[in-house]
């Protein structure tokens, strides 16, 4: 077995660690959830670990850590299906029915605290570009993509790898990356043109005209600030609303259950996030995130995920005091 060579010394848990944030992005943006992103991770540090034995250095450390963690997400994106939002799973709700049986977590992308997946001292630019690549819809997006295309697209036009340190990643040619990074691009641009554009330089205004409406639940408030193909989804549910009609309908029968909430600021996937908390006995119970989508001055997107252990992920409580 050969050793790392005695001198150039490693502190390898202090490498690891070094590097844990942005393989959890990595990891993320190829499962689309935080929960499998944080187990492949700690999956690859102990693989790290167990095989630091046989690291020569002839590659860096960052190159050798990249190749077990996308090994570790291809076993666990084998025989699998994609994960999804509520849009692309069946047709809109009109607002004015209950939503049907929950589908299990598998189905769907999840959301991410930004502090798990961004630097919070990076280049300005830099955070920009990171920003935009775990925002929702750009990981529903990489969902569509196999798992090899996939990894070949987020580590060439999203981590800036070179064709040739991807095809060694990857056991392959720079050939075949460049040919698989082609058809992810066209099926990548197909997928974001049925898409609602959003903007990340939304006025902080709208995200608490919104917040505020909800809070006091005033439904007119609320319609008003939505584009008019702002969508609504409710994951583990299959419905959604596409519409301020038809989400505005919702809030006025079904949707009533949303009265007397409680919206807790955090950041997820580069944009707005709250924790949600809904009056339960006497007491605000956390029942899961709020991700909001903008563009200028409208809300784009509002995605609901019913999960009170999204709470402990985002370091929230799951009563309010």
């Amino acid at each position: 077995m050969t050793t790392v060579p005695t001198e150039a010394p490693i502190d390898l848990p202090a490498e690891l660690e070094r590097h844990r944030l942005e393989l959890t992005g990595y990891c993320y943006r190829m499962l689309g959830s935080a929960f499998e992103a944080d187990d492949a991770v700690q999956e690859a540090m102990v693989r790290a670990w167990r095989s630091a034995g046989t690291y020569e250095g002839r590659a860096p450390l960052r190159s050798w850590l990249y190749r077990i963690a996308t090994n570790v997400c291809l076993d666990h994106l084998h025989g699998r299906k994609r994960r999804a939002l509520p849009m692309e799973v069946g047709p809109a709700s009109d607002g004015g029915r209950l939503p049907g049986g929950a589908m299990a977590e598998a189905s769907w992308v999840q959301p991410v605290p930004d502090a798990l997946v961004l630097g919070g001292g990076a280049d300005p630019g830099d955070l920009a570009v990171a920003r935009d690549s775990v925002r929702l819809a750009f990981v529903t997006a990489l969902q569509h993509l196999g798992p090899r295309p996939r990894a070949v697209l987020i580590l060439r036009d999203v981590l800036t790898w070179s064709a040739a340190e991807v095809a060694e990643l990857l056991d392959t040619t720079p050939t075949s990356v460049h040919s698989m990074l082609r058809r992810a691009r066209r099926t990548l641009a197909d997928v974001r043109a049925a898409q609602v554009p959003t903007d990340p330089t939304t006025a902080v205004d709208v995200v608490d005209r919104y917040v505020d409406a909800f809070e006091r639940f005033d439904v007119e408030a609320l319609v008003a600030l939505l584009h008019r193909d702002a969508t609504l989804s409710m994951p583990p549910q299959a419905l959604w609303m596409q519409g301020p009609e038809a989400i505005g309908r919702w809030w006025r029968g079904h949707g009533q259950s949303c009265r007397g909430s409680r919206l807790v600021a955090t950041r997820a996937n580069g944009t707005a996030a709250y924790g949600y908390y809904r009056p339960t006995d006497g007491r605000m119970q956390g029942v899961g995130i709020q991700v909001m989508e903008t563009s200028g001055a409208a809300v784009v997107g509002v995605h609901v995920f019913f999960d009170p252990a999204l709470l402990d992920l985002f370091g929230l409580p799951r009563i309010l005091g």
